[in-house]
Order: structure tokens, then sequence, then C-alpha cells
């Protein structure tokens, strides 16, 4: 049985309710939990959390799924909040030991010294922003991906605790021209190709069962 955690960053704050990724939170939760082969667990930011129990939740999980908006640019506060009370909770205890750097040769290996080798982590998620903000010349993103601008730092951040990237999804103009069928059924279809598609799924979890 393969272990999936899934965090929903989607935070209740000002104007946002968080509707979207809670949506997107519970068809990842539907999708899994229907498949005898896996096992879930979830956080939701909004609640309450024990940063011990959440860092266990880091080390049980073969597969982490975070479900974010982007708030000018970057992950909500809260959920930031909860990657640095959990991490800095994980020092040592199964996120990572140390940022990987010796004594005798302090300007090589930095990044090396986390403690999540073996799993994967995935990342959706939800803009304002339509998708040509970011593939158009002279549009505002300067034709740089999600994954390769705002989520850059996001991805560093993960790759720091050992965990290998999975491809991922983005939503875009939710605000204005969210069409919640047809991002589902897309969403659906990314979580099959990736994690149930053989030749995938062998790749994703050989190295870990």
């Amino acid at each position: 049985m393969k272990k999936i955690f899934i965090i929903n960053g989607g935070q209740k704050f000002g104007h946002s309710g968080g509707r979207f990724n809670e949506t997107i939170t519970d068809a990842t939760v539907d999708f899994f939990s229907s498949l005898q082969e896996f096992e879930v667990k979830t956080t939701n930011i909004n609640d309450d959390y024990d940063p011990k129990e959440e860092v266990e939740k880091y080390v049980w999980a073969d597969v982490v799924i975070y479900h974010t908006p982007i708030w000018w640019f970057q992950v909500p506060h809260g959920l930031k909040k909860y990657i640095d009370v959990v991490f800095t909770e994980g020092h040592k205890k199964g996120i990572y030991v140390s940022d990987g750097r010796k004594a005798d040769n302090p300007t090589r290996n930095y990044g090396t010294g986390g403690m999540l080798h073996g799993r994967k982590y995935m990342v959706t998620s939800s803009w304002n922003a339509p998708k040509e903000a970011f593939t158009l010349p002279g549009e505002f993103f300067m034709e740089t991906s999600v994954d390769d601008g705002v989520l850059f730092g996001f991805h560093r951040m993960n790759a720091f605790t050992g965990m290998e990237q999975i491809a991922g999804i983005h939503f875009h103009d939710v605000e204005k021209n969210a069409d919640i069928r047809t991002a589902l059924k897309l969403y659906r279809e990314h979580l099959t190709q990736n994690f149930l598609n053989t030749a995938v799924y062998e790749h994703l979890f050989n190295s870990n069962s």
C-alpha cells in the first residue's frame, strides 16, 4: 500500500474562502481513497495542527501532494507558516539533518542534508492570471513558466528535504473564468496518468517500496 499525504494550503483570508483548493483537495482524497493500493492522510492549514504530528506525516508518506493558491506571486502566509513551523520541528527528526555542508569544505554540497530521500512530492497551484500571461511574448511573466518562476523556490525547498518532484498541474484564471468541471476532469486525468499508468507508477514507487 502506497501512502499519500495531502496538504490543503487554500487559506481562508480576506475575500478568499479557499473553496477552489478545497474542491481540488477533496478530488485528490476521493481519487486515492477509492483505490485499495493507496492510504491517505490529510492536513488543512486552516485547522490547528501539532508540528510533531505533521513531521510524522511527512516521514510516513511516499508522496506529499500540496494544493495552494498563489497570492502576490507566493504561497499564502498560512502555508508558508506551516512549512516554517513543521520543517523547523523536523530538524534531525526526519525532514533534514543539516544543510549538507561539512566544515572542511564549506562551499560544496549545500542542500544535500535532507532526510526524505526516496519520497516524491507534487504541487497544484491556482491563479487569477491566465495561462497566456506565462507563455506569450510581452506578457507579465516574460515567458517564464510557473515552475521555473514563481514556484522555483518552492521546488528547491522540497529538493532540500531530499524529495523528488512529480509533475504538477496549474489552474489559471480561476477568479474571473473558473470552469470547475473542466478543471476537475483535467486534474483526474493528470492523477491517472501520473499514479495509475503502469510505467509511471513503477518509476514513482519502486525506489521506496
